[in-house]
């Protein structure tokens, strides 16, 4: 949405250009010019040799245009509001001035824009070596390491009458089953046009309809309702490969209505589990989008599971990429995350040997979720991702991969990878820094005190789960985070605070409940979305901006079309607003009045209510809200502790007796301390701000 937070950075970078004024008014009939960036708002942070900008000539009816002195004047283009469009190539990488200068007497202004390889990296700090290349997975030619780069393919699909995608040789061919898209009320071919190629590193893909033209960013195409919904995909698993699949471009839901659509393979965060790659590979995504077609009016992200993490972290930590965010069975970011799934696989191991006497009720009363199976599937399914080696993708060679005797410099598959260039990488162990901690973690401690387990189980639980070493291995000795790591993720927001680009941005969370539905097994648990509900209350004094949505797994396609319209709306207006009041305060406003939390029910009917934890009234009945290992052992529902601050152990503060012999093995395993989640984390602070560099 340029009426968003980059029209304030455009503005910026206008107000700190040169402006000459004039000598006096005769000689400057105008105001001063305005020149601005437009397929990147932020000048400074421009790749692929090329820009969009907008000139403002404030009423000359001249105005020239240079590019590092060379006349461009004639890439300018004349909109309807009077401003001048014009598509700037032959950048060099670095510094570049843009200027423009009234054809008479007055002042001119100049854009400083820094340009950047489009191979990146942008902001994201050194790219990962080696990197395997996966073009051909898209149909694209072959291509080279370290950059993979291939060349741009566009094709054609069209949707047939009997609701399916098939290719299209010919975009201008009618086929006799081709079915109408609505645009803005009115009817047109259901024609999809399909760009593929690579941008920083990655491969990227756009759908948008096409009535036949080429795409332009002075005459947007008539089928485009001129807003962009970008996709992210799930997962979260170390990087070095380019991945063989985007969030996904051809979506009919989006597409019939008018919406482009744009994605990237390093916008699945299974194939690079860093929001902070990811958000610079949307930027340049985006970035490209906006040279081929013209000006988004707002862009609304979308995706589940790691979709959603990217989505959250993205909007918090580098607002404006997206405008509003829809994310669906939602985390709050990796690093929240990696508690409860170790925690699982330590469980997992514990109840198979020296735990094996728990029944299965005292087992999921331990691990806090409605159903044992989500403990068990965080194990199978992405436990792995903390080891060196056990989640490497196939298209890594395992001739590359890391051996601690052959080759202890290949690559290690652990997630925490993505996060190099935030985190550090220990000299010692020449793994990356973790925040990963258990120290102090009463496991069970709920169940304790609900009577569900014996102070003899509590006890032999704690003493016997022990915890992970830097290469993932369990080990008879807790997790221990390193002061680094710690200290990174909450200056960097890499444990994502709610408190920066996310307290302005519309959020509608899509709670798809896999919790009991048939789904006891699955690792996308609802709590999740209260968790960042808890932080937003917690950093902005309001979760205002925040809509919890919940349906069962029938009613998905239900809310999802309820929810991408509602999210539009809420948006439209928003830019609608041009009151000088705070953008916060215009996202809370303009909130649409049928937009609140609330459910679906087995009708498909949906229903306002608030949502709370515990759960509550009719949707609370239908989707109750469970827990997970980390907050039936006294973790505040924030999750926001990555390492808890200890106190002294105190056997009054337990509603049972523990025999002599028990309290000196509690004692020993909690020599410094249990958790006190009355305070705040360990390292914990404010973020440093966003928009944050790595270097280029």
């Amino acid at each position: 949405m340029r009426n968003r937070i980059w029209r304030s950075m455009t503005l910026m970078a206008a107000l700190a250009a040169p402006l000459f004024v004039p000598q006096s008014a005769s000689a400057d009939p105008g105001g001063p010019i305005v020149i601005s960036s437009v397929s990147n708002p932020r000048p400074d942070l421009v790749s692929g040799g090329q820009v969009l900008v907008r000139v403002d000539p404030s009423g000359r009816s001249g105005v020239r245009v240079t590019a590092n002195g060379q006349d461009v004047t004639s890439a300018f283009h004349r909109q309807p509001d009077g401003s001048l469009l014009g598509l700037v190539t032959g950048l060099h990488v670095g510094s570049n001035d843009i200027t423009a200068a009234p054809a008479g007497h007055g002042g001119s202004a100049t854009l400083k824009v820094v340009d950047h390889p489009g191979t990146g990296p942008v902001f994201s700090g050194p790219q990962q070596q080696p990197f395997f290349c996966e073009t051909q997975a898209y149909g694209l030619p072959p291509a080279q390491q370290p950059l993979c780069s291939a060349p741009t393919q566009v094709s054609y699909q069209y949707r047939t009458t009997a609701g399916t995608f098939a290719a299209l040789a010919d975009p201008a061919a009618r086929p006799a089953d081709l079915a109408t898209a609505t645009v803005g009320g009115r009817k047109v071919p259901y024609i999809v046009r399909i760009e593929r190629g690579t941008i920083d590193r990655a491969v990227y893909e756009i759908a948008a309809l096409h009535d036949g033209s080429a795409p332009s960013p002075f005459t947007p195409d008539s089928s485009w309702n001129q807003k962009l919904v970008y996709t992210f995909g799930g997962g979260c698993n170390a990087g070095y490969h380019q991945g063989a699949t985007t969030g996904g471009v051809l979506n009919d839901l989006f597409l019939s209505q008018g919406y482009a659509v744009a994605s990237s393979s390093l916008n699945v965060l299974d194939n690079n589990c860093s929001p902070i790659i990811s958000a610079e590979a949307a930027m340049m995504v985006k970035e490209h989008f906006v040279e081929t077609y013209g000006p988004v009016l707002h862009t609304i992200g979308w995706g589940g599971s790691g979709g959603a993490i990217q989505q959250y972290d993205i909007a918090e930590s580098y607002p404006g990429i997206v405008d509003g965010i829809i994310p669906g069975i939602s985390f709050p970011d990796p690093l929240t995350t990696g508690g409860p799934v170790s925690d699982c696989r330590l469980l997992n191991r514990y109840f198979a040997g020296p735990g094996a006497s728990f029944t299965p009720a005292q087992r999921l009363a331990v691990s806090g979720y409605h159903d044992y199976g989500t403990c068990i599937s965080w194990d199978a399914t992405f436990a792995s991702r903390a080891t060196a080696t056990d989640s490497c993708n196939a298209a890594i060679p395992v001739s590359a991969r890391w051996d601690p005797v052959t080759n202890p410099g290949g690559v290690k598959c652990n997630s925490n990878e993505q996060l190099v260039n935030q985190l550090g990488r220990d000299p010692q162990t020449g793994f990356v820094r973790s925040p990963l901690d258990s120290t102090g973690i009463q496991y069970g401690l709920q169940a304790l005190k609900d009577g569900q387990i014996t102070p003899a189980q509590f006890v032999d639980l704690n003493a016997g789960i022990g915890g992970l070493d830097y290469t993932g291995k369990p080990v008879p000795q807790r997790s221990a985070a390193d002061p680094v790591a710690l200290a990174a993720s909450y200056a960097d927001d890499i444990l994502n605070s709610a408190s920066e680009g996310l307290r302005t941005t519309p959020i509608i969370d899509q709670r798809t409940d896999l919790d009991l539905a048939g789904f006891g097994n699955d690792i996308h648990t609802s709590e999740w979305s209260f968790t960042m509900r808890q932080r937003l209350l917690d950093a902005n004094g309001t979760a205002g901006n925040q809509v919890i949505i919940e349906n069962a797994p029938a009613q998905a396609g239900l809310a999802s079309a309820y929810e991408l319209d509602a999210m539009d709306r809420w948006l439209t207006a928003i830019e609608a607003d041009t009151s000088h009041r705070p953008l916060s305060a215009k996202v809370l406003a303009h909130r649409p009045a049928d937009l609140a939390d609330g459910c679906y029910l087995p009708s498909g009917q949906r229903v306002q209510q608030p949502l709370t934890v515990p759960s509550s009234g009719q949707c609370g009945a239908l989707y109750p809200v469970a827990a997970n290992p980390r907050l039936v052992a006294g973790e505040n529902l924030a999750m926001d502790v990555l390492k808890c601050r200890l106190k002294p152990l105190n056997f009054h503060d337990y509603p049972v007796t523990f025999t002599d012999e028990e309290k000196q093995r509690l004692a020993a395993t909690f020599a410094n301390g249990v958790c006190d989640y009355g305070k705040r984390g360990v390292g914990a602070r404010k973020p440093l701000g966003t928009w944050r560099s790595y270097g280029g």
